[in-house]
């Protein structure tokens, strides 16, 4: 099973190295490899057969959002009172008269694209989303704009045609299932579906940049919070003074800095920072004091590992939580971080080094920590 961003870009590694933010990319794959992430199908029944609510769906119509009071409706659940919800027959009149409607947030809720985005924050190591937007035939849903981040797109029905701007140029994109783009921060954009209906996926990646490390650094580094000198108003040299003396010393103590230990600071907040990726967890839990020698576990899709010495343990880094464990432990945690969703898992007695009772207990461990799951 190839990667998120294998099969978004088609090379990863060149992705990474040569392509990230610098250029407008088109890969195509087979088309069912991307359809099944979310069809025509599962938004019909996303938004006629479900409790959805605003803001997880707005609607747009000639470049504007409509009011969400044009497409909504409330009721009450247990006596409490529940607003936004979808009204599905104002919804399909609006889509009919030629309104897109935008399916916000799908990471949260879809758990396809929540596993898509999750492989891919794993590999990118910034925060991803996805939105889908239903056009119907023939409408534009925005005019040319621009967004703040990274996009991949992707065509699940039908076909838009998008007039991307790069280098000052306009260029053309027929987009069809099976091939997805990417536009990087600011590339002026519009799409348009053609005869019928359109349904695309944008997944949006909101970059972690050098600014966003550099302030917390030295915002941990900065000493004290003293007030500025009273009257500076009249007296600027005592200002600059003040602060020529205050960034010198701030300089020399960003050169002490532990860059190697900011730089797993980092790591870990971003991995703290993911939501748990727990679908099955009920089923594992139940299943945990069966877990024998022979059971078959395999990896979590879009469940975080990283590893990290401590002197004579080892911190494994799951997301939202942090195991530390002897360093003895580390081969057998690499062979299990190292598992790949084509690989068929492994059971415990495959971790031949460890006499049974060790090898049984560290499985069911990372069983209830959510890293692996019993393979039915």
């Amino acid at each position: 099973m190839i990667s998120a961003l294998e099969l978004l870009s088609g090379d990863a590694q060149t992705f990474k190295e040569k392509v990230w933010a610098s250029r407008v990319l088109l890969h195509q794959t087979e088309p069912d490899h991307l359809v099944g992430y979310l069809s025509l199908d599962d938004v019909d029944r996303l938004l006629t057969a479900t409790a959805i609510r605003t803001p997880s769906v707005r609607v747009a119509k000639d470049g504007a959002v409509l009011p969400a009071s044009t497409y909504t409706r409330s009721a009450t659940m247990s006596g409490q009172p529940m607003t936004g919800l979808v009204d599905a027959r104002r919804l399909l009149d609006l889509f009919e008269d030629g309104a897109s409607v935008v399916l916000q947030g799908l990471q949260r809720y879809w758990e396809p694209l929540t596993e898509l985005c999750a492989q891919l924050e794993d590999e990118l190591g910034h925060p991803c989303q996805a939105n889908a937007y239903l056009t119907p035939p023939g409408s534009q849903g925005f005019a040319v704009h621009s967004d703040a981040h990274d996009v991949f797109v992707f065509q699940t029905h039908g076909t838009k045609l998008w007039e991307v701007h790069e280098d000052g140029e306009r260029r053309d994109v027929l987009l069809e299932p099976g091939l997805s783009m990417y536009l990087p921060t600011g590339t002026p954009h519009a799409a348009r579906a053609q005869e019928g209906a359109s349904l695309h996926v944008t997944l949006g990646i909101n970059q972690v940049t050098w600014g966003d490390v550099l302030r917390k650094v030295v915002g941990r580094t900065l000493a004290g919070d003293e007030h500025v000198p009273a009257g500076y108003l009249d007296d600027p040299a005592a200002l600059a003074d003040g602060l020529r003396e205050r960034l010198g010393s701030l300089a020399d103590r960003l050169r002490e800095v532990d860059v190697e230990a900011e730089a797993q600071r980092q790591i870990g907040a971003f991995l703290g920072g993911r939501p748990p990726r727990l679908r099955g967890g009920l089923r594992d839990r139940l299943a945990l004091a069966a877990i024998e020698d022979t059971t078959r576990l395999g990896r979590r899709p879009g469940h975080p590992m990283r590893m990290r010495t401590q002197g004579e343990s080892v911190e494994v880094l799951l997301g939202d939580r942090v195991l530390t464990v002897p360093a003895r432990l580390t081969p057998h945690l690499e062979r299990i971080r190292d598992l790949t969703l084509s690989s068929g898992g492994l059971s415990p007695a495959d971790l031949v080094d460890l006499d049974p009772q060790s090898r049984v207990v560290l499985c069911r461990r990372l069983v209830r920590e959510g890293l692996l799951e019993v393979v039915v």
